[in-house]
């Protein structure tokens, strides 16, 4: 084998081997994820800030701020503070310390300000977002794995689709792995989840189409967002925490992108205490 040739066969060899590490870890996380949401009360509050918590230091690591260990603590207390608010149920408590957690963090760093706040945002989005999808009693955990389903469907059909098929760039400046392919088969991988949904008799067949269509959408482009903080910033990933997947932004950024989405739509619809049924009932 000449150079040229051992070149591309130490990259598929490499390729392989994170697929297959990518695969077990997934076999770990997922059951673990699925079976705290259906637990849901404070273990899933619990668990929505350990991750809001984690994406907030990596966003800080990427802005290149996470050395000011005044704005990670301040950061830090807010959520760890709106986590007890949260498990009693006290949403709008939840909110206001959220707020002042967002103030407190732009008024203490010193650069990059509105990197930051943005950060603080992001983590409290994704932290509020899930809990109050979850908070239905009726409807939570379906709404959570409808989501969750979508996600990981898309993220999966996108990957085999465009490995599979390549083709064009998605957005090459930003992604330059991504390609349309791959895009569509994430999107057609989530009506999948959606269709099954509906066999299942959790809704009807139209609306739950069009809100996985939504979703896989707001998951994509959460993916392709992340990817342009980090090309802005020079960082390939956001940290190794995952094995195969990299760190919490990298392998929930789509999932955060979907639950903002899936909690403005189900508040609209049927307010605080009717989130999860507000996505999946039409």
């Amino acid at each position: 084998m000449t150079e040229g040739e051992a070149a591309p066969a130490a990259v598929a060899a490499q390729g392989r081997r994170n697929l297959v590490t990518r695969v077990l870890a997934a076999l770990v996380l997922a059951p673990v994820a699925i079976a705290i949401a259906y637990a849901g009360g404070w273990l899933w509050t619990a668990l929505a800030t350990l991750a809001a918590i984690g994406l907030y230091v990596e966003w800080l690591a990427i802005v290149g701020v996470v050395q000011q260990s005044r704005v990670v603590v301040s950061g830090v207390a807010a959520l760890a503070a709106s986590d007890l608010s949260l498990a009693s149920d006290r949403i709008e408590a939840a909110l206001v310390i959220l707020a002042a957690g967002l103030a407190a963090v732009a008024l203490l760093t010193p650069q990059r300000r509105l990197w930051t706040a943005a950060g603080f945002f992001y983590a409290a989005a994704a932290q509020a977002a899930s809990v109050l999808v979850r908070f239905d009693q009726g409807y939570g955990f379906i709404a959570l794995m409808l989501i969750l389903l979508v996600v990981w469907a898309s993220d999966i059909g996108g990957y085999f689709a465009g490995r599979g098929i390549g083709g064009p760039k998605l957005w090459p400046r930003v992604s330059p792995n991504k390609t349309w392919a791959g895009a569509i088969g994430g999107f057609a991988a989530s009506l999948v989840v959606a269709a099954g949904f509906a066999a299942a008799g959790f809704g009807k067949t139209g609306p739950l189409l069009l809100s996985s269509a939504a979703l896989s959408i707001a998951s994509q482009l959460g993916d392709l967002f992340e990817s342009a903080v980090k090309r802005r910033f020079g960082v390939k990933d956001s940290g190794n925490l995952i094995p195969g997947h990299g760190g919490l932004l990298d392998r929930l950024d789509g999932l955060v992108a979907a639950l903002v989405l899936a909690a403005i739509f189900g508040l609209l619809r049927s307010g605080v205490d009717g989130v999860g049924r507000g996505l999946v009932v039409w």
